[in-house]
């Protein structure tokens, strides 16, 4: 990561929630380098933390206060003894297709854990500065395309029945970028709605006291340090897994999905410019790669880079699933001085090496 560190003494204090997490340990050397005081709230979720111990990938500055951001009393205790100057949201539940199962986890996590952290910081009278949320391309659902005569529309959720018959692509249509400031919001799954309904929370409470904003939404962030347990996030650590045991790795619908796959360095480079940049247009921004990959290139780079089999398509497909996208990502380049610095043979090549070092992993 090429983060900025700034030559001042750091001062001021950032909360970070969820911070023990794939995202939250990546973003913590910069932010204790730039903060005098790091305090991460997380609850070491065993979906992610198999050993409920503290992760080593988080910075040892930064205090880890293992509680669940859903109850009040937390936020009582933590607050108690810490008066936020930038707040860094990051706790959610998320997967697309387990928010279909568990709706309600994810509703109280993504939801009910916003408005309590908010409720929690009106109520000591500790208002920070600045929120920063680690929002979703979830939420626009299957987004904009464009039809044979260039007019923009919106499809919206592709249906079982259309599904069933191999109809992956909108007849006489292409796809197009998502982008805050144009993409109308439509999410498609459990998890997206929760993190529209996230944002709407945060902007309509922030605004009222006159806390500054910083939403960027995410497109799939993959990259050293992420979960290898949870089977809800990351395909990009599966695949490897599976080309690492020489298996053939399985493409769903036709493997020519569009996604946009960015690498965890970049992310944080994101999250740490929107909690340090000078000013902010607080509306939601877009975190990338700039460029949009199928799922069938990825898998062949790793098929690759392992020696294992070529991927094969299998017609499966996932509900809630939408079938391209990817991010423009001007908005945040002009707003916070951000740009990817990584490609996809890049960012595959550094997940995959990590992978490989892991003294645990089993190939899938």
């Amino acid at each position: 990561m090429t983060t900025t560190t700034s030559e001042a003494e750091p001062q001021g204090t950032v909360l970070v929630t969820g911070g023990a997490g794939f995202i939250g340990c990546a973003i913590s050397s910069d932010l204790v380098a730039n903060f005098g005081r790091v305090v991460v709230v997380d609850n070491l979720h065993p979906q992610i933390h198999a050993s409920g111990e503290r992760p080593a990938g988080l910075h040892e500055g930064a205090e880890l206060v293992v509680a669940d951001i859903t109850e009040a009393e937390t936020w009582d205790k933590v607050l108690a003894d810490v008066a936020p100057d930038v707040v860094i949201h990051l706790a959610a539940e998320t997967g697309t297709g387990q928010s279909l199962e568990e709706s309600t986890r994810h509703a109280h996590v993504n939801v009910v854990g916003t408005s309590q952290m908010l409720d929690g910081l009106n109520r000591h009278g500790k208002l920070p500065r600045r929120i920063v949320l680690s929002s979703s391309r979830a939420v626009y659902g299957e987004g904009p395309w464009d039809d044979a005569e260039g007019h923009r529309f919106y499809p919206g959720q592709r249906t079982s029945a259309t599904l069933d018959k191999a109809q992956w692509d909108f007849p006489n249509a292409t796809p197009a970028a998502m982008k805050a400031s144009e993409t109308f919001p439509a999410p498609v799954s459990v998890y997206g709605a929760t993190k529209l309904a996230q944002e709407n929370i945060l902007q309509a409470w922030a605004k009222s006291y006159g806390v500054e904003t910083v939403i960027l939404r995410l497109q799939n962030v993959y990259g050293p340090g992420q979960s290898l347990i949870n089977p809800y996030t990351g395909i990009m650590s599966l695949f490897c897994r599976m080309a690492m045991g020489g298996k053939s790795i399985p493409l769903y619908e036709d493997g020519e999905v569009r996604r946009d796959f960015v690498l965890i360095d970049d992310v944080a480079s994101a999250i740490v410019a929107g909690a340090l940049s000078p000013t902010v247009q607080g509306e939601p921004m877009d975190i990338g790669s700039g460029e949009f990959q199928t799922i069938g290139t990825a898998a062949r780079i790793i098929a690759a880079r392992y020696g294992a089999p070529d991927p094969h398509v299998t017609g499966q497909y996932r509900q809630g699933d939408v079938r391209h996208a990817w991010a423009d990502v001007e908005a945040a380049r002009a707003t916070l001085g951000w740009k990817p610095q990584y490609n996809l043979e890049q960012g595959i090549e550094r997940l995959s090496a990590w992978i490989d070092a892991q003294p645990d992993v089993q190939p899938y």
